[in-house]
């Protein structure tokens, strides 16, 4: 298991032209200042998460080893799905138990999953209808900045 590098890539279907995208950035970064934010897309048509699935990984490998990717495709009946972290050979990916990271982590070489069940690594009030903000990127920027794995969440079956 490659060790987190600081690099973040969003992949994500809430689009360019609203308030969205900016949030989960300065999610991230008023958790963790020193890290290092790409967008992949966020023009993923709405929860499409076939679409996801393929951008993914089709684009995961040409990041440096070590990238955290945080996939922000929840359709709306959805969002209340186990936000997970799947640990592979070289990257991590976080996203909603849906199964828009398998491909991409199967691809890698799944070495464990993680349910992100540990509430003080989410931001305060979280919504609902927008894990991706409230939960998948703070545990992504806090796995960045050097937060041991085990305490993220807790070990599932692959």
């Amino acid at each position: 298991m490659k060790k987190p590098i600081g690099v973040i890539a969003f992949l994500t279907d809430i689009g360019y032209k609203d308030h969205y995208a900016a949030s989960i950035i300065g999610v991230a970064l008023n958790t963790c200042l020193d890290i290092k934010i790409v967008s992949i897309t966020h023009g993923i048509p709405s929860f499409d998460i076939y679409e996801a699935a393929f951008i993914l990984l089709a684009s995961y490998r040409y990041f440096p080893k070590g990238t955290i990717f945080v996939v922000v495709v929840v359709p709306s009946a959805d969002s209340s799905k186990n936000a997970i972290l799947i640990v592979t050979k070289n990257y991590f990916f976080i996203g909603p138990d849906n199964g828009v990271l398998i491909a991409a982590g199967e691809n890698d070489g799944i070495e464990q999953v993680l349910l992100l069940n540990k509430s003080e690594y989410f931001r305060n009030n979280v919504s609902a209808t927008f894990p991706g903000r409230d939960i998948y990127t703070p545990v992504a920027a806090q796995l960045a900045c050097g937060t041991p794995l085990q305490s993220l969440g807790t070990l599932s079956d692959p």
